[in-house]
């Protein structure tokens, strides 16, 4: 504690004794200079002085000092005295006045105007604020005018350790590889004193480890962490926790300080051999496992992670290296076993093999520690299991010829079962390959027979399967493919290859090649075809035609003389007997048609008809049928036309009779005129007791065909007229037949017993009696003007 105060007293007073020292010979020595250190702006100076003297001699400043010093954090009951302003211009009097302005002026610092000291009135920090930049000014009190110009001075903050160290990046994380030699680097860190670096041991820092000893260890002054222990290993402990302080004053007993963590991880090497969990590992296998089916699995344990843990495996030694393999799981890390080839427990039962594992990547620093690998012995034991029957061969290919007898023994088929227990064997043919049921075979020997005869010619391969069964376990099925092939035998006659049809010309010469034929046979002889061609035996001596064998088995026509004529013959037929060279030999006889046609002088054929000898030259047959054809057509075309004609003059409406009252012609003041006359069919007001029949259109055709409807039964007396109508309206407005489709149906119906009687005046011609219609006149205004109308014709037949 003494020393603690020691220091903070020179801290304190030591800027004060420096600038005691310093102020002092300047105050002392400024009477005795006072003509050199007057202002430039000072009048009385200038009064004293010649014009050349004012050239020669350099003026100065009257300020004494321009920079002063200031302790931070400092309190106390009155305000500090920071220094005093004065000039050289001041006699002592009262008329200087001493102003102060810039960083702080009035606020922080405060100046005494007529003495120049300075106080700081705040406490101050340097760390907020390490100098303030003012200006001082001496002017006269009672003017305000400037005596000298202004001068500018700083005024420092003396720092004081009032900071402590801090980590602004911890807490800090690093990491070591294990087994690390001694010395080696792990990480920095970095601490900071907000303290002034430059004055005093405020911010010396030094560093050292609180907690992580005698692991690590840290450089006093550069903070850099090293291991402190060798072959640290990470198997044992892999994290360590580190506490590192910084402090001030260089270390020293007063100083401030400030710690962080430091996390230190040892990170993986390899150094550690893969290890087999047991020297000795059991599995079981079925012998039908699948290739590639895995049986088992092995682990070696590293105590290492990552990449350094990775370990490969391998069969080294055993008696199923070709029949077993091991592969590596990459997520387990496991060594798989699986089968590569087939497993038999009939030939072996057991095998035993030695694997080995070893790491993937290896460090070289580590390999005098010892061979990393570890090997293990793996005994595999091999099961029956109830395998199919296996056939005698994959694969049967069998030969018949198309003349084979039925239920003939064409080949055979074998199988037995491989299983200790031999079962029995049972064969049959798979129908799906056998759809028209051509062969058969014996269940019990495998003898395959023919089942229906074949034809070469139709199908020369026939591709059936062959399933065999054991008869104590139906699952247990095998199946083989048997291709039988059918021989050829001279079953078929030769023939001509395509129908041909010679021409011969008028003008043609004797011995002129009329036709090269050729004939082609079904049968497919080893030594290939070869035709005798003959002609009948009729037909040896033919006066007009022989024929020559050709050495490519062709056969040509010639024709023995001159002078041939369509108008003699047009056709000749010349049978050809075509024989093979099978045994036995097969023959079939072919017709030839021959025609005779005209050609010019090159032989080229131009027509082959007789017809042409009777056309008109310049006319041929084709040119007589289109014409004949275009007559007709227009026959037809006139016939159509005449038809239509006449089809659509005919009425609409077909009748047995025509009524007498063609029309019913309506005369008011709504009605169209003689235009109504067309409006209406008389047919639609036959009377309900006549013959009711079916009046169809001829005009239009239904789209549906509708019965006829019938007829309504007569009327009675006193039958409601109302409702006879609405029934034949809706009759009317229901039957496509009924005419006309769009006109209005009338029904003008008065009923039987009329006081009026009729009023038509259809049959008023055939009578001779007189008629008075002044009656009318009192039946309203209508029938008054029918009345008049009546009257006047009367008497028009009078005159």
């Amino acid at each position: 504690m003494p020393e603690r105060l020691t220091e903070m007293l020179m801290d304190t007073w030591t800027p004060l004794i420096i600038l005691w020292i310093t102020v002092l010979p300047s105050i002392c020595m400024a009477p005795m200079n006072q003509s050199q250190v007057l202002p430039s702006g000072s009048s009385t100076g200038l009064k004293r002085l010649t014009e050349e003297q004012r050239v020669l001699n350099r003026s100065k400043r009257g300020w004494v000092w321009n920079q002063m010093f200031v302790l931070e954090e400092f309190s106390g009951p009155e305000p500090i005295l920071v220094g005093r302003l004065h000039t050289d211009l001041d006699p002592g009097s009262s008329k200087i006045k001493y102003i102060l302005s810039g960083d702080g002026a009035g606020t922080i610092f405060v100046i005494n105007d007529k003495t120049g000291d300075i106080h700081a009135m705040k406490r101050l920090d340097r760390e907020e604020k390490a100098e303030y930049t003012l200006t001082a000014q001496a002017v006269d009190r009672d003017t305000n005018k400037p005596l000298e110009p202004p001068s500018e001075f700083i005024i420092k903050v003396q720092d004081i350790n009032d900071n402590a160290p801090e980590f602004v990046d911890g807490p800090y994380h690093a990491t070591v590889p294990e087994m690390s030699v001694v010395g080696t680097f792990v990480t920095k860190v970095t601490a900071t004193d907000a303290d002034d670096p430059v004055y005093g041991n405020s911010a010396k820092l030094v560093y050292s480890i609180l907690e992580g000893q005698p692991y690590f260890s840290i450089e006093p002054h550069t903070a850099i962490i090293k291991t402190a222990l060798p072959n640290m290993d990470r198997e044992a402990k892999e994290e360590y926790f580190v506490v590192i302080q910084a402090k001030d004053m260089g270390g020293h007993m007063g100083g401030l300080s400030g710690t962080t963590t430091v996390t230190i991880t040892l990170t993986d090497v390899n150094d550690n051999p893969p290890k087999f969990a047991q020297s000795l590992y059991h599995f079981s296998v079925m012998e039908d496992v699948a290739l590639g089916e895995p049986i088992g699995r092995v682990k070696a344990n590293d105590l290492d992670i990552g990449e350094n843990a990775k370990s490969s495996y391998d069969i080294i030694e055993g008696d199923g290296m070709d029949i077993f393999e091991i592969t590596t799981d990459a997520q387990t890390q496991d060594g798989i076993i699986r089968v590569r080839k087939p497993l038999d427990f009939e030939t072996k039962k057991s095998y035993t093999l030695k694997v080995e594992a070893a790491n993937v990547h290896i460090d070289p620093r580590f390999i005098s520690g010892g061979p990393f690998k570890d090997t293990a012995t793996v005994k595999i034991v091999v099961e029956d299991a109830d395998e199919p029957p296996v056939f005698s061969s994959p694969t049967y290919l069998l030969e018949v010829h198309e003349n084979a007898a039925i239920n003939s023994v064409i080949g055979q088929v074998t199988a037995h079962d491989p299983d200790v227990s031999s079962s029995p064997i049972r064969f049959s043919i798979d129908r799906h390959t056998d759809l028209e049921r051509q062969f058969n075979i014996n269940a019990e020997d495998g003898k395959i027979t023919l089942a229906t005869p074949l034809d070469r010619e139709t199908n020369m391969w026939h591709n059936i399967t062959i399933v065999a069964t054991e008869t104590r376990n139906h699952s247990q099925v095998s199946r083989v493919p048997v291709a039988i092939k059918v021989l050829d035998v001279n079953d078929n006659a030769p023939e001509f290859a395509s129908e041909h049809e010679a021409f011969l010309c008028e003008n043609g010469k004797p011995g002129q090649v009329i036709q090269i034929v050729s004939a082609i046979d079904k049968d497919d002889p080893k030594n290939g075809h070869y035709f005798l061609y003959s002609l009948l035996p009729e037909m040896v001596n033919n006066p007009n035609f022989t024929i020559k064998k050709n050495e490519d088995n062709t056969l040509s026509i010639l024709a023995k003389h001159s002078g041939f004529s369509r108008q003699k013959q047009e056709v000749y037929l010349l049978p050809i007997v075509i024989s093979d060279s099978g045994n036995p030999p097969m023959s079939s006889t072919s017709t030839l048609t021959i025609r005779v046609c005209g050609c010019s002088s090159d032989g080229i054929v131009q027509s082959c008809n007789v017809e042409a000898y009777v056309l008109p030259i310049g006319l041929s047959m084709g040119a007589l049928i289109a014409i004949l054809a275009c007559i007709i057509l227009l026959l037809v075309i006139v016939v159509l036309f005449v038809t239509l004609r006449r089809h659509k003059n005919e009425p609409l409406i077909i009748k047995d009779d025509e009524d007498v009252r063609e029309n019913i012609i309506r005369y008011d003041d709504e009605g169209g005129g003689e235009e109504d006359t067309e409006a209406f069919d008389i047919a639609t007001l036959q009377n309900p007791d006549g013959i009711n029949g079916f009046l169809p259109r001829k005009d239009i055709k239904p789209d549906l065909q509708f019965m006829p409807r019938q007829g309504l039964a007569p009327v009675p007396n006193g039958v409601d007229v109302d409702e006879f109508i609405n029934v034949r309206l809706h009759e009317a407005d229901n039957d496509p037949t009924a005419p006309p489709y769009d006109s209005i149906q009338i029904y003008g119906y008065e009923g039987r017993g009329s006081a009026a009687g009729s009023l038509s005046s259809l049959e008023s011609s055939t009578s001779d009696s007189d008629q008075n219609f002044d009656y009318l006149s009192e039946w309203g205004p209508r029938f008054k003007r029918l009345g008049e109308l009546y009257s006047v014709g009367e008497s028009d037949k009078e005159t």
